[in-house]
């Protein structure tokens, strides 16, 4: 790939912007991809503007006519589903085997496409009156939809799907690291028959990034991220007072108690840990509780199956364990296994390092796994982002919950149990917006997904995911 990627604005590419463009580096080989043209303010304002003459459009037509608009675009989407995995690949080098986001994105255009043509509203009575009075709900106008490089199009799905189903228009902003996947889905949108400029796409940096919060024609912004830039969306987005919702990091954890299948717990665990993503999700399972029982047993079909997985050229449909994005990721996540070593957080069981010979060019670190790790430590506490997993034993299932809610995070819990009374015990008493029996995170849309704690706020997913984009109107008309 070579070509510069431009913005979509309105229907159309744009190459030449103010601010200078960000060169891409594919993070398996380290070398450069393509040039990626970055949105400031005046592109910002232009995308806003397009965005809000859409919407007006878009809000214009009659419910069937947008449902069937949204079905046309998961049509399109299901026809690119190759291609879109591909530039997922390109974008951070997710191998091909976990690129499903663009099958997720189907999946939930589709499920709210649904929504565009059913009831919202309610009517009440009033106390004390024979007045009539309906609850409506009805669309902000134009949505800022914020996406991390390592989901574009995943929150293409959970967020801009429903925003377009409750008549908003969106504009886009996917990170400078990973825009091209977000771009091709905003090119669909057009091809789809969604008024042009309905969903316009901004690759951006910090100076585009902070125009698009603070900007007055936004209604209302979806960020998902990390804490610290959280804080300084919601920071900018006060001068509006523009609503937020966040949905931030994880610190997971998975518990294994003494009945689990052990097999099943230990693949699943491999997959949800270091593996899926390289570690880089904020939906990994990054801390493991194990009963004392199986502990050792646990230990060893764990490493056998984080040891099975092969390591390599993502784009190759049998390699299970890709690079992390880039060079300073690399040295960080290093530097996490590092201090871990030499501060005794833990015991080091496997990996450590830096992945030489032929992807040595690339951002690969061995999937690293420490036991008997301290859940005070940093290692335990905070968010490594990368492939780092942290193993701990428990004897009593109170312990267990402590250790598990014994976090700043509260995104999802796992609980490998076969005993269905247990199952439904813990799940009610972790801190967790998500828990996953016997399973890993399987996001659908018809099941609301988001955080307790610093984890975030708001969710996406089923009707509450809907009702983020719609916002309450009272009309009450008098009866005499």
């Amino acid at each position: 790939m070579t070509e510069v990627a431009g913005l979509l604005i309105g229907g159309d590419r744009v190459t030449c912007t103010s601010v200078p463009p960000h060169e891409h580096i594919y993070p398996a080989t380290g070398r450069p991809n393509t040039t990626v043209a970055l949105a400031g303010a005046p592109e910002v304002d232009r995308a806003v503007a397009s965005t809000a003459q859409a919407q007006r459009e878009w809000q214009a037509l009659t419910a069937d006519r947008r449902r069937d608009l949204l079905i046309d675009l998961a049509d399109a989407v299901h026809e690119q589903l190759g291609e879109l995995a591909s530039l997922n690949v390109h974008d951070y080098a997710v191998p091909v085997s976990f690129a499903g986001t663009a099958v997720m994105l189907e999946q939930f255009l589709r499920h709210f496409a649904g929504y565009a043509d059913k009831p919202h509203g309610v009517s009440t009575p009033v106390s004390g009156s024979a007045d009539l009075n309906f609850i409506e709900r009805e669309p902000y106008g134009v949505v800022a939809v914020l996406a991390p490089w390592n989901g574009a199009l995943a929150v293409a799905a959970s967020c801009v799907a429903p925003a377009l189903a409750a008549g908003n228009g969106v504009v886009l902003k996917p990170s400078e690291l990973a825009p091209l996947a977000a771009l091709r889905f905003g090119e669909l949108c057009v091809e789809a028959g969604l008024p042009r400029g309905l969903v316009n796409v901004v690759p951006a940096a910090v100076e585009g990034g902070s125009a698009l919060v603070r900007h007055t024609g936004i209604s209302k912004i979806w960020f998902t991220g990390g804490g610290e830039t959280a804080r300084r969306v919601i920071s900018a987005a006060t001068v509006n007072l523009t609503p937020v919702v966040a949905e931030l990091g994880g610190k997971s954890a998975g518990i294994i108690f003494g009945d689990a299948d052990l097999d099943q717990a230990a693949a699943l665990s491999a997959h949800q840990g270091p593996l899926m993503q390289s570690g880089q999700s904020c939906a990994c399972a990054s801390r493991l509780l194990v009963h004392e029982s199986v502990y050792d047993a646990f230990v060893e079909r764990f490493l056998g199956a984080i040891g099975d997985a092969k390591i390599g050229d993502p784009f190759d449909p049998s390699v299970r364990f890709g690079p992390v994005i880039s060079e300073s990721s690399a040295q960080r996540i290093v530097g996490v296994i590092e201090r871990a070593i030499e501060r005794g957080w833990g015991t080091l069981l496997t990996g450590g390092a830096r992945i030489g010979g032929v992807l040595a060019e690339g951002y690969f670190i061995e999937p690293t796994v420490f036991g008997d790790v301290d859940n005070t430590s940093a290692l335990a506490q905070a968010e490594t982002f990368g492939p780092v997993v942290s193993l701990m034993r428990f004897d009593r299932e109170d312990d267990a919950l402590r250790i598990a809610n014994d976090t700043s995070y509260g995104l999802n819990a796992f609980v490998h149990t076969r005993d269905l009374n247990r199952a439904h015990r813990v799940a009610r008493h972790l801190e967790a917006g998500s828990v996953w029996i016997n399973q890993n995170s399987r996001i659908s849309p018809q099941g609301p997904y988001g955080g307790y704690k610093q984890s975030g706020f708001g969710r996406t997913g089923g009707l509450a995911g809907l009702q983020e984009f719609q916002q309450l109107k009272n009309i009450r008309i008098g009866v005499r």
